[in-house]
């Protein structure tokens, strides 16, 4: 049985209409897919259900964390290998999901990051700033050399979802995960992607300044409490 029978392709979203209708075919091409609907109020949950995703809904909007929780707990309910998570906005290219399914087969790492550092030159300066600053800190407090910390493009084994207990419900979750793994002894790996656009800044719901001392807390927590 194929790697992609085990596998779906996770898609947290929040008042995505206007966004999600090709995210959701062009992953349809390599995965089934799994849409977080997080209490959302413009029809983004109708509109993955027609397209044909399986979805699962958060009567109020609980955070980026918490759709990804609620992903993670379907995926091992089912008996997943691992889901590849994407973002609802478009700048995560769904064609790209093979790569992270190769990957997964050549070193059966538990965490694989899309990275978009060769491609910061590109953002805003304070984006560029937020990233660099959240990778760094978050390669010293995991010993893991990751060069893009912040990428949602990622693939994530059910193994880590049963070994690590994650308590963030935000954007800061996917910092969080990183140092657990990493205490944990999980294989984690980075691979470089192109991106449908660079700054997401204006589909995105991610807050430069308040997400990144967030996740600086969070990282701390992680590693020394």
């Amino acid at each position: 049985m194929s790697e992609s029978l085990h596998t779906v392709a996770l898609i947290p979203a929040y008042d995505a209409v206007s966004t999600l209708a090709p995210v959701i075919e062009e992953a349809r091409l390599s995965l089934p897919v799994v849409v977080v609907d997080d209490g959302s109020v413009d029809g983004t949950g109708e509109l993955a259900a027609r397209l044909g995703a399986t979805v699962l809904r958060h009567p109020q909007n609980r955070g980026k964390g918490a759709a990804l929780k609620t992903g993670f707990a379907w995926a091992m309910e089912n008996g997943l290998e691992g889901v590849v998570t994407l973002d609802a906005d478009g700048q995560h290219l769904a064609s790209e999901i093979p790569r992270f399914l190769e990957a997964r087969r050549e070193t059966g790492a538990d965490l694989i990051i899309g990275s978009r550092r060769h491609l910061f030159g590109g953002m805003l300066p304070r984006r560029r700033l937020a990233n660099t600053f959240s990778a760094w800190g978050i390669t010293w407090a995991s010993g893991v050399r990751v060069d893009d910390s912040q990428s949602g493009f990622r693939f994530y084994s059910t193994r880590l979802m049963r070994e690590v207990a994650l308590r963030s419900t935000g954007f800061d979750l996917e910092s969080e995960v990183i140092v657990a793994a990493a205490r944990r002894g999980l294989k984690i790996m980075t691979i470089p992607i192109d991106l449908g656009f660079v700054d997401g800044l204006s589909t995105s719901h991610y807050r430069p300044l308040a997400d990144s001392i967030r996740i600086a807390w969070t990282v701390f927590k992680t590693r020394f409490l």
